[in-house]
């Protein structure tokens, strides 16, 4: 079966070029996730981590 992709694929003109464009946007969106994630501020994310405990206390009483 692969062998028939594979034949399918080598006819077609520049195909070469997919593997490495999907690589490109693969590590382009790591790296912009990666600096969105480090660059956050440091209130915010603590903000976001005591959500689950208050919903919790305000569900008791």
């Amino acid at each position: 079966m692969f062998e028939q992709i594979k034949h399918n694929m080598e006819t077609i003109a520049g195909v070469a070029i997919y593997p490495i464009l999907s690589l490109i946007i693969f590590f382009i969106f790591f790296l912009v996730l990666g600096i969105w994630v480090f660059s956050y501020k440091k209130e915010k994310i603590e903000e976001m981590r005591q959500i689950p405990l208050n919903e919790a206390t305000d569900k008791i009483f």
